[in-house]
């Protein structure tokens, strides 16, 4: 079976091709190729010999996910369900603003955390993506907007990430790393770590971490108790709220700049979405600089919670912004094809 190129680091390319007998300096040609230019076939790379593609073809594959559908909703964000050589599936997600916008990537088939408030908690836990299944999304959504080789930062419309798909991405931590690392080389896709952005449940264990790649980091808070938490979220039994603000204060201290985490809220009628509940988040957050992001939340079939009125939505961010937290309420975006926030499931899973 031929091995896969993406997803491997730079310096696992470099000992792979110094294994075959070639120059380090050609690892750099590869990586431009596959990174920069997003070229599959080997025997386009045109800088590189005739020989050495004909050896990469015969030892390797250099392909992008599989896309299975792709379904663009009247506001203009487009959705992907996306399929991996075991043909496992994820979905994957872009918002696209007036000059720019965000993919969404998943880093599971699945997921375990069980929010009871997310559509992706209703599929079982199938795998762990690899890092080159996570940087073959943005791959392959570069490949459905054209958008190769890599533009200028002034021109790219796929500009920025959130790491905010299908799966707990600190519950897959290494490959995640791996798959960051290479979206943020200069000499290939060359996303900036400032428009990255991980979102995390609340596994608090691998959170100061994050601020050694330099990424943003957003936490799906939900609730300001422990009590209320563990009833929506049982990621909280293993990691509680005072553990899990204990490494967002750990995040602070060791980023280079003093990031703000955004805290993502999704409002629930009659059960986090009271007056008492926003004074009570205040306290929660003392000490960290935070900004609040309220998301309504989305609908899918056999969910037990309504959605928070809007009204009620624009009292709790009135309590959070009287006391100087910018807390926007977020627009939804792509809910007529099920791509809004907490919609995201798989085909497979579905059936």
């Amino acid at each position: 079976m031929k091995k896969e190129l993406i997803g491997l680091s730079f310096e696992e390319l470099q000992r792979e091709l110094v294994a075959l007998g070639e120059k380090p300096f050609r690892a750099k040609q590869l990586w431009h190729w596959l990174y920069n230019k997003g070229e599959t076939d080997f025997y386009k790379m045109t800088t590189l010999a005739k020989t050495f593609q004909a050896r990469l073809d015969e030892l390797y594959t250099a392909q992008h996910p599989k896309i299975v559908t792709e379904q663009t909703s009247k506001d203009g964000t487009r959705k992907w369900l996306m399929e991996f050589q075991d043909e496992k599936q994820v979905e994957c997600v872009y918002i696209p603003e007036s000059d720019r916008g965000a993919v969404c990537l998943s880093t599971q088939v699945g997921c375990a955390q069980g929010c009871k408030f997310c559509h992706t908690g209703t599929q079982r836990m199938m795998r762990n993506l690899t890092a080159g299944e996570i940087v073959g999304q943005f791959m392959s959504a570069r490949d459905s907007y054209g958008e190769w080789p890599t533009p200028t930062d002034e021109t790219r419309m796929l500009s920025n990430i959130v790491v905010m798909g299908m799966g707990e991405p600190l519950c897959n931590f290494e490959n995640l790393k791996t798959a960051l690392k290479i979206l943020m080389n200069g000499d290939g896709i060359g996303i900036s770590k400032r428009r990255i952005t991980v979102s995390t449940s609340g596994v608090a264990n691998h959170i100061p971490e994050l601020a050694d790649l330099g990424v943003k980091l957003a936490v799906s808070l939900h609730a300001p108790t422990n009590e209320l938490r563990n009833q929506i979220m049982p990621v909280n039994k293993k990691f509680p709220l005072e553990v899990l603000i204990e490494a967002c204060k750990e995040y602070q201290r060791r980023s280079e700049r003093r990031q703000f985490i955004t805290m993502e809220y999704v409002l629930l009628k009659d059960v986090n979405d009271s007056i008492d509940h926003a004074e009570k988040l205040m306290k929660l957050v003392d000490g960290l600089e935070v900004k609040f992001n309220l998301i309504p939340f989305h609908y899918w079939e056999g969910a037990p919670f309504e959605p928070s009125s809007m009204n009620q939505m624009h009292r709790f961010a009135k309590v959070l912004e009287s006391n100087w937290f910018a807390s926007p309420i977020r627009r939804s975006r792509g809910e007529d094809i099920m791509a809004a926030c907490g919609q995201l499931k798989s085909a497979k899973g579905k059936k």
